[in-house]
């Protein structure tokens, strides 16, 4: 970024193009305008809002390029709308709408790093039960372009049995299975979550090879017997503390010479890079309790800590995809 008045000052003004798009979201403008072309009225009935608000808001996204105008009439092109219309089977609008969650934490950032989170109200991770389904499903939306290429870099080899640690969906235990025939695998998830699996992979083929197990990593004992263990996109939640615990819960999981491999933000030793990092710890302040990102030698020295040797960073971190391996001995 050039360091002048201008460039810096437009730092406080980005916030108005994602509030644009975060309104147009929670509206579901984009799957209303999918189907057919609508003016600012019709717009206005079907959502039961505004026609003035509704014209300024359907203006402004469509000077990001997201909607079209016609003869006063709005509509939202296929390729937009196969990103975020709810009814594509390819739609991000999930992790979307998640992101609307985000904002309103997000607001508490000034007190929370003047005071704390646990003095601040009303900015917690703690959802109910359909806020989970939301959450696991904007989780699949990303896992599920992202998972292959993950399994390939992880190279799961001679691995027979696989233990997928809050494992969601199943995404990348469907990508382990399909990179290895002979391999079987076991989620291990919230048991809302784990219903949510069980829908899913029902129509994948593979659910005959996997074992879906109900728990709280936190508070429940894992299931043993394992040579492979993934963690994905969870460290990051956790207190350093935490982390310690949840390593020894994998070290006893796995077999002699088993393996775990975590997949998440793998921090440089200043934790200013990846930025997509940096700005992840900065969404843990305000969710959680003592989650933050973590750098190589920490997650080294936490895994070390729990019993792990031969801890390696596998592929550095771009966008979560930092891969490190350890072994039990």
């Amino acid at each position: 970024m050039p360091m002048t008045p201008f460039a810096i000052m437009s730092l406080a003004s980005k916030f108005r193009e994602s509030r644009i798009f975060l309104t147009a979201v929670e509206m579901d403008v984009f799957t209303l305008l999918a189907k057919n072309p609508m003016s600012a009225q019709e717009t206005a009935n079907r959502l039961e809002a505004t026609v003035r608000g509704v014209t300024i808001l359907l203006d402004a996204v469509v000077s990001m390029g997201l909607l079209e105008k016609k003869e006063e009439k709005y509509h939202c092109p296929a390729e937009v709308a196969s990103i975020l219309s709810k009814e594509s089977p390819t739609s991000i609008l999930p992790i979307a709408m998640m992101a609307t969650g985000g904002w309103k934490r997000w607001s508490d950032l000034t007190d929370i790093v003047r005071r704390g989170k646990d003095r601040i109200r009303g900015t917690t991770f703690d959802i109910n039960e359909s806020e989970q389904e939301a959450f696991t499903s904007a989780m699949h939306a990303i896992a599920n372009e992202m998972a292959p290429r993950i399994v390939a870099a992880i190279k799961p080899g001679e691995a027979r049995k696989l233990l997928d640690i809050g494992g969601g969906s199943g995404a990348y235990t469907q990508a382990f299975l399909e990179a290895s025939p002979g391999l079987t695998a076991t989620i291990f998830d919230l048991p809302s979550v784990i219903n949510m699996a069980r829908r899913r992979l029902a129509t994948t083929g593979l659910l005959d090879r996997v074992q879906l197990v109900a728990g709280d990593f936190y508070s429940d004992e894992l299931p043993t017997g394992y040579d492979l263990a993934l963690l994905s996109a969870i460290i990051h939640q956790n207190s350093p503390e935490q982390n310690i615990e949840l390593y020894r819960k994998i070290f006893r999981a796995l077999r002699p010479e088993g393996r775990l491999v975590i997949r998440d933000h793998v921090m440089s030793s200043d934790h200013t890079q990846p930025t997509s990092g940096a700005f992840f710890a900065v969404n843990m302040l305000v969710g959680t309790a003592g989650g933050r990102t973590y750098s190589f030698e920490e997650i080294k020295s936490s895994l070390e800590s729990a019993g792990f040797i031969k801890v390696n960073l596998i592929q550095p971190d771009e966008r979560m995809t930092g891969l490190v391996e350890g072994f039990k001995p």
